[in-house]
């Protein structure tokens, strides 16, 4: 069940150490690089001289705007054709002259270029637009900023998403942080909610489970308090997983019993074997440092199996008793493992799973083997090899399992 709850495992590549320098605030990192050329002011055809002094009208805005989306087209084009560094010149002259529409539109602009230039792998490029998203932000945020106009929520949204784009996960927590406390104060609950799942989402993205628990437990306090069943399930899904990749198994425990009690539609109660087969799996690993919680991951895996038949959900009940049988063998219990390898095959007939079945009878083989109890290691491993043939699957290999049993048996 915990592989599924997550859509999220997918930015593992952005750990790459490229974005280090680009999300660094080192003033020394700036040594690195040439100035930025979003910085330059050397006059610009598209804009008259005297722009800076006497805003751009309105229609002045809309052909600047049209041209420049051609200047973004045809940069596109440019690294497609393999110029890079035309290319950006190109996309840097545009992001300079979006200035002249509004922050907001050159926020946009600097985020859509930074996709860009992290997928290109552009070290320096990555570091002038966090650059200026950086300096963007210190003067929306400065006292004077705010005392005169308040914060601007729109434009943090865009910083935010934009610190995303350049994968600078730090400036896009302060960032929606900031959001968070605004909209707090103006007792947004809607806007809070959504920013502390965007919090909460970021952190998980970039693998600091601590704070991605403290900040699903807090948006689960949420959900409870209004009485929001569906978002509550939904939470506690999250800190499960959280706490699973984290290595907290008695912390994953506590919250997976706590979704199983919210199981109680039809739907969700088909849900409660994958639930029990979690929580024991998470009890096997807490057994390693405290052998006497062996037992609840008997337990669980027990009634992960009855469950999981009782709504004939055989799949899932010949993986809890696959558990059980590995589990019983650790603990020196054989007859115990035998007897659920009986009831294994069962299973896998009943979910037509032939490859399963194969694998079952193997299992059985080797117990046997182990035990030296030679004809019926052989009549397992001869069960397997039909079943593997049907497959055409792993035929030599129980082909030598019986050539193994009958030399060992001196037959």
């Amino acid at each position: 069940m915990l592989r599924r709850l997550c859509t999220i495992a997918i930015f593992t590549i952005l750990l790459n150490n490229s974005v280090t320098l680009a999300a660094t605030k080192d003033p020394n990192q700036a040594d690195k690089f040439p100035p930025s050329p979003l910085e330059v002011t050397t006059p610009d055809p598209l804009v008259r001289s005297s722009a800076n002094k006497e805003p751009l009208t309105l229609v002045e805005k809309l052909r600047l705007n049209v041209a420049l989306d051609e200047l973004n087209q045809q940069a596109a084009a440019t690294l497609q054709g393999g110029d890079k560094v035309t290319a950006w010149e190109i996309w840097n002259r545009e992001i300079r002259l979006r200035r002249y529409l509004g922050t907001i539109p050159e926020i946009e602009a600097l985020s859509r270029v930074g996709a860009i230039a992290w997928n290109q792998n552009d070290r320096q490029q990555l570091f002038y637009i966090t650059q200026r998203l950086q300096a963007i932000q210190k003067q929306a945020l400065s006292p004077k900023t705010v005392a005169q106009q308040g914060v601007n929520l729109e434009l943090l949204q865009a910083l935010g998403a934009a610190y995303q784009n350049v994968r600078s996960p730090k400036n896009a927590l302060e960032v929606y942080n900031q959001i968070l406390t605004t909209v707090r104060q103006q007792q947004d609950k809607t806007a809070e909610l959504s920013t502390l799942q965007t919090i909460a989402e970021l952190n998980l993205a970039w693998f600091d489970y601590p704070q991605a628990a403290a900040t699903y437990q807090e948006l689960l306090n949420l959900a409870t308090v209004e009485g929001d069943r569906t978002s509550e399930v939904t939470y506690l899904k999250q800190l499960a997983y959280v706490y699973q990749q984290n290595k907290q198994p008695q912390q994953a425990i506590d919250t997976l019993n706590k979704l199983a009690l919210l199981y109680t539609d039809p739907e969700n109660i088909l849900k409660i074997p994958e639930l029990k087969l979690a929580i024991a799996s998470n009890y096997e690993s807490l057994a390693k440092e405290n052998p006497s919680l062996i037992q609840e991951a008997f337990n669980n895996y027990q009634q992960a199996y009855t469950t999981a038949w009782e709504s004939q959900q055989f799949v899932i009940a010949a993986e809890a008793l696959q558990k059980l049988i590995v589990l019983y063998r650790s603990q020196g219990q054989i007859d115990a493992a035998l007897q659920t390898s009986q009831i294994l095959i069962e299973t896998q007939s009943k979910a037509y799973n032939s490859y399963g079945l194969m694998q079952a009878y193997d299992q059985i083989g080797q117990i046997y083997l182990q035990q030296k109890d030679y004809p019926q290691a052989l009549s397992a491993f001869q069960q397997g090899l039909q079943l593997a043939q049907q497959l055409k699957h792993e035929e030599s290999y129980f082909t030598q399992q019986i050539e193994k049993v009958s030399k060992e048996s001196g037959q």
